[in-house]
């Protein structure tokens, strides 16, 4: 069937191209038309009770996108004319200030206490700017920059839909500047390993090609996450690399068989369908692991590289080989001599020094385990972020002035007496770090009749039976202070009200650790456990699967434990994500050198020939294929100001050669070592019940 497709395209090339091309239409469109979301804590399960908080915040009280404006020696005219012009912004449901709450002709130091220490300090004062929509939603995002140009430059927006504004603002900037990048280092690469230019720049064509049909069927999915949008693509590049590259070779040896060119990529084309669907599955296996995260940021993401795998190897298999046919006496043409040496002194080097590089993988081992589990991790959202964005400038300007380093807010039953209420106020005053303490209680507390406060300010801190309690804290999200606190203020609220939700950044931050704890174990797992099963049954053996991935664990342990001995934190999706890419994405290094070892195994040739043989044709290829990654993720790291797109792209890089360069160094040793543990336990190792089942069914009579 494969074949016989494969003999229809390759007579109709030109056809299929216009058709290839004629598919961008609808993928740029798509890609137009997908959502983008930049707000990782909304990718949080449901259930985590922070995040149910947050949703009773966006209905009913239409509170969840707050912001902290800051206005610094400016005169109260000034402030009061602001709010009024904030409050005419589309989606403020609310705009506090004191001209809400006394007037501004009251002056300050006659002003109540509670009113006056909440928004008053050192010549500064704040206002509480709530919007109707969730807070990373276009229409929160598009009032926050609208704010922003009502603001001098003495005046200051804090809060989470500002860095979300933020972090959408530099993607935008850098997404074009980092992929022309890593194009124009891949195809350095490219130019270096093989023997003509024209074939780099149709391998990049028709993966450019599979990246905008991924890219744009994105939009069945409704929305992608930021990190996805920066690293899918590049990712999809540096992966499917490879497949390309399998089928060039595999024509390159078929063209020496067939007189029509059009015959030799029939059978390269059937040949490489054939291998690719098989070898892929390690790939998409890692990708999909991620699917497992409560944490769904890793489904975004785990869908979309493992579509674009797909979508890669179709490519690969209809498109490219008609981009060759093409232009197939350019590619003759423009021929020069490769680049790359001999590796066949070289590996009987390393297999001759074997000993040592084993002794030294096995040392390293636990060193690499231990500097992996101990590399400080962090899970502040700001932190992944530059230091002189508008939003995190504000959010230090309100630490510097008014001691604010987050805020949290407890939802709770209003229905709760002034007694109960103020006794917990008090409460919560005396947690360490509390700054304040601010809810219609405390503010018609201190001497302010119920009835002289307009309807719309009770309105903000009480709706369908709950009320707002909102606490400003002096420790910062993702901190050991800041843990304690939370587990005090839900401790002290619990005892008033049990089904009480305790909210804000540090406490979605909270939970956002707690959740990752177990991805990152589950994930872990769950790839090791698919990519065992299919190299198990690919080589039909308990030992081949379990060598070759403590090989590829191993470079992992020692890619992400670089960051511990340099003293690196890295950001909390980081190893998640590391642990099954670079698992699944570079196994196929050690399927590689280990099939053709077992290839020579079984044409006859004792263990050390057939190590060195594996060796010699594989390194050519595995060293292009991580050098591709390596180009591809080294370029969004060298020029991304965002950390944790930065760092996850320095780890992608970086292991593809640790674990290339354990494939090369190490896998060859151990092949030989384990030969004899190999042909014990792995069915028809060397191919004698294959042959020998071959032989009888064509001589019945033997």
């Amino acid at each position: 069937m494969i074949r016989k497709l494969a003999h229809w395209l390759t007579r109709r090339p030109r056809f299929i191209l216009t058709i290839a091309l004629l598919l961008l239409i609808p993928s740029i469109l798509g890609y137009i038309g997908t959502k983008v979301n930049y707000d990782v804590l909304s990718y949080l399960p449901e259930n985590v009770s922070s995040v149910a908080g947050e949703k009773l915040l966006e209905d009913p009280f239409q509170a969840a996108a707050t912001t902290m404006v800051i206005v610094e020696d400016m005169p109260p005219a000034y402030t009061d004319g602001l709010l009024r012009d904030i409050k005419k912004i589309d989606h403020v449901s609310n705009a506090i200030w004191v001209s809400d709450l006394i007037g501004i002709q009251v002056p300050t130091d006659l002003l109540p206490g509670t009113i006056r220490d909440n928004f008053y300090k050192d010549g500064a004062t704040m206002m509480i700017v709530q919007l109707d929509k969730p807070l990373s939603s276009e229409e929160s995002m598009e009032a926050i920059v609208r704010i922003r140009r009502l603001m001098n430059e003495r005046c200051f927006a804090a809060g989470m839909t500002g860095m979300v504004q933020d972090i959408k603002e530099l993607v935008l900037s850098e997404l074009p500047v980092y992929t022309v990048i890593a194009v124009i280092l891949t195809l350095i690469v490219l130019l270096l390993a093989f023997e003509s230019p024209v074939i780099t720049f149709l391998f990049l064509a028709c993966i450019g090609l599979a990246v905008a049909y991924n890219m744009g069927s994105n939009i069945v999915l409704g929305q992608i996450s930021y990190i996805t949008q920066a690293i899918a693509a590049i990712l999809q590049l540096a992966v499917t690399m490879d497949y390309s590259i399998f089928l060039y070779r595999r024509y390159e040896e078929e063209k020496v068989k067939h007189e029509d060119i059009r015959d030799a990529m029939t059978e390269a084309m059937a040949a490489a369908f054939s291998a690719l669907s098989g070898s892929s599955l390690t790939t998409i296996a890692g990708f999909l692991s991620l699917c497992a995260m409560q944490f769904t940021l890793g489904m975004d993401l785990g869908i979309v590289m493992a579509k674009g795998i797909v979508v890669g190897i179709l490519a690969v298999v209809l498109i490219l080989p008609c981009f060759i046919l093409i232009f197939d006496k350019y590619i003759e043409k423009w021929q020069h001599r490769s680049l790359f040496p001999d590796f066949t002194n070289f590996n009987r080097w390393i297999l001759k020094h074997r000993r040592i590089w084993i002794l030294g993988f096995v040392l390293m081992l636990i060193p690499s385990y231990y500097s992996d589990k101990h590399t400080e991790i962090y899970y502040r959202i700001s932190q992944s972020l530059p230091e002189d964005l508008p939003s995190l400038v504000s959010q230090r300007k309100m630490e510097e002035l008014f001691d604010i380093a987050t805020e949290h807010i407890v939802i709770l039953d209003g229905n709760l007496d002034n007694g109960t209420m103020g006794e917990l106020e008090a409460r919560l005053e005396a947690v360490p770090g509390i700054e304040s303490v601010i809810s219609y209680h405390k503010i018609i507390g201190n001497g302010i009749p119920d009835f002289f406060l307009p309807e719309k300010i009770r309105s903000i801190f009480h709706k369908d039976g709950m009320q707002l309690v909102m606490m400003t804290s002096d420790f910062g999200p993702a901190t050991a202070e800041v843990s304690e606190q939370l587990d005090e203020i839900s401790a002290i609220v619990a005892e008033y009200d049990p089904g009480f939700y305790l909210t804000g950044e540090a406490a979605m931050t909270e939970d956002l650790r707690t959740v990752f704890d177990k991805d990152y174990v589950v994930t872990s797992w769950l790839s090791i456990a698919a990519i065992f099963l299919i190299v198990m049954f690919v080589f039909r053996s308990l030992t081949v699967p379990l060598i070759l991935i403590i090989a590829i664990e191993h470079a992992i342990y020692f890619n992400v434990g670089i960051c511990y001995f340099q003293g690196k934190s890295i950001s909390f999706i980081a190893p998640v994500l590391i642990s099954a890419i670079q698992l699944g994405a570079t196994v196929d290094y050690a399927i590689l050198i280990t099939s053709r070892f077992q290839e020579e195994i079984r044409n006859g040739r004792d263990r050390m020939e057939a190590a060195i043989i594996a060796g010699k044709t594989s390194a050519a290829s595995i060293l292009t294929s991580a050098l591709v990654m390596f180009a591809a993720n080294i370029g969004v790291t060298l020029v991304s100001r965002m950390y944790i797109i930065q760092e996850i792209c320095l780890l992608l890089s970086r292991g593809a050669l640790v674990s290339g360069f354990i494939t090369i160094f190490v896998m060859p040793c151990l092949l030989y070592e384990f030969e004899p543990v190999f042909r014990r336990t792995t069915l028809d190792w060397d191919g004698k019940k294959a042959a020998a089942a071959k032989a009888a069914a064509g001589n019945p009579d033997s």
